[in-house]
């Protein structure tokens, strides 16, 4: 019975133990984020009850702060000493010989205001420097905003009963400690003002336009009271400011109305079309990659063999073919002459995805392939690939174990920002191969302009580039041990 009571004590401490240091974690972290202007002003939303409470807490305190008293004594001595008198001496004759050195007109108002500015700035400077290291020497710490939250969490009771007005304080905390949560975070907030600012740009261009969305869907024909009602049924008649607020509060709660060619929701339009797009995107990239990193690495380990100088000139061909007329001759070829796939997507044809995706993956292809054999022919002169080769590895064991690994980066940023550029739609490949995807939808829209659509389709590139980037950030990290470690002390 003795034994079970000392075992429960024991884990009854241990629990203890960890609460304060998960208190104690919680107050330094918090005190971390009040330097941070984002997370600052997230704390204070988040947790308007608990900040209240620690405000109210903090004036009261503040009042008693020994750096209060400290600072005026300090001051008063470091005045009787002459220190500001002999700091306004040396910053005055500094003023003075750098506007005679310039050759410029010595102002004796200016030349004392100035004085008087800087020397009040660094006398302060002065006071409060040593006020800190005396009140560090004593062991005494000084009455701040975080440490006042520090003390209040390290009491149970406080900690308990802020826990659920807290919740999201406590959320935004626990992210912040996180290193890679963080730097998700940060960036997931990047993206939102991108879209925002996005929204607004493309808004205002829409908005200058001299086209007339109610005269180019009713025609030329329609009356005076048709185009009125038009523009007031979609409120084109309210004021800039009133029509820019409506389109945020449609982007905060996903609804961006209808459209006015056709009087669908761009919403909905915008869930069916994204699937055939990214169907499209994805196998285009799987085609890309298998055919650019192959030929990529071949061209730099046999660089300017007869295979470099074939695939480098098939790479310039890939880049140097328009979308437009590779996907014609493909039509021309497989579709009309030998009849092996059809001419137009159908969704229920998985026949007729091969032309589209072998046009956009011939484009993405030849910039991979270009950026893997840059890449890999820097990397494979490098010391450590020598070293490597000198221990007896295999050269395709060097290659693929060593060099790709390092050659990665530069790759995995451009398949970023060509798979990002295509799941924002390829107009062109969509419009030869009548797809009924995001390009051609926002083609279409733009020449109405049909504002709702063309917000809705913009918003979906912003978005989807935005996240290809983030998976790209995060790629790096596994790829890369010496990004890794930035974002552990991030």
């Amino acid at each position: 019975m003795a034994y079970i009571n000392t075992g429960r004590i024991a884990q009854e401490k241990l629990k203890a133990r960890d609460a304060i240091g998960v208190r104690y974690r919680i107050g330094r972290t918090y005190e971390k984020m009040l330097k941070n202007q984002l997370y600052k002003i997230l704390l204070f939303v988040s947790g308007l009850p608990i900040n209240l409470v620690v405000a109210a807490v903090f004036f009261i305190q503040k009042r008693s702060d020994p750096f209060l008293k400290w600072r005026e004594e300090t001051k008063l001595r470091l005045c009787e000493e002459g220190v500001e008198k002999q700091l306004t001496a040396d910053i005055r004759f500094e003023l003075t010989t750098k506007y005679i050195f310039f050759n410029k007109e010595v102002n004796e108002s200016k030349l004392q205001a100035e004085t008087k500015k800087l020397a009040a700035r660094l006398f302060q400077d002065e006071v409060t420097k040593k006020v800190d290291d005396a009140m560090k020497a004593a062991g005494i710490s000084k009455v701040t905003y975080g440490s006042t939250f520090s003390k209040l969490i390290n009491h149970p009771l406080f900690f308990a009963a802020s826990m659920i007005p807290g919740v999201l304080m406590y959320l935004f905390i626990y992210i912040y400690s996180k290193p890679y949560l963080k730097y998700v975070f940060d960036r997931l907030v990047m993206m939102v003002f991108v879209i925002f600012g996005v929204t607004f740009l493309v808004f205002t261009i829409l908005y200058l336009s001299p086209l007339d969305p109610a005269a180019n869907i009713l025609g030329q024909t329609a009356t005076s009271e048709q185009l009125r009602h038009f523009n007031q049924v979609y409120g084109l008649d309210q004021p800039y400011l009133i029509q820019l607020w409506n389109s945020f509060k449609g982007l905060v709660t996903f609804d961006l109305g209808k459209s006015f060619a056709g009087n669908e929701m761009v919403s909905t339009e915008i869930i069916r079309k994204l699937p055939i797009t990214l169907q499209l995107t994805v196998i285009s990239l799987i085609i890309a990659i298998l055919m650019a990193i192959p030929s990529g690495l071949i061209s730099a380990t046999r660089q300017y063999s007869f295979l470099d100088y074939g695939f480098m000139v098939l790479v310039l061909l890939g880049l140097s073919i328009p979308d437009f007329w590779q996907g014609l001759v493909a039509i021309l070829y497989f579709s009309i002459k030998v009849q092996w796939l059809p001419a137009t997507f159908n969704p229920d044809n998985w026949l007729s995805v091969i032309n589209p995706a072998i046009v956009l993956g011939t484009g993405l292809a030849a910039s991979v392939a270009r950026m893997t054999r840059s890449s890999t022919l820097e990397v494979i002169h490098q010391d450590y690939i020598v070293t490597a080769k000198a221990k007896g590895l295999s050269e395709r064991k060097v290659i693929l174990k060593h060099a790709l690994g390092n050659a990665l980066i530069p790759i995995v940023t451009v398949i970023g920002l060509q798979f990002g550029g295509m799941l924002g739609g390829a107009a062109v490949t969509e419009k030869v191969f009548n797809i009924n995807g995001i390009g051609s939808y926002i083609v279409d829209k733009q020449f109405i302009p049909d504002i709702p659509g063309i917000l809705a389709g913009v918003i979906y590139v912003a978005v989807t580039i935005s996240i290809v980037n983030l998976i790209v950030d995060l790629l790096y990290t596994f790829l890369d041990p010496r990004i890794r470690s930035k974002i552990s002390d991030y």
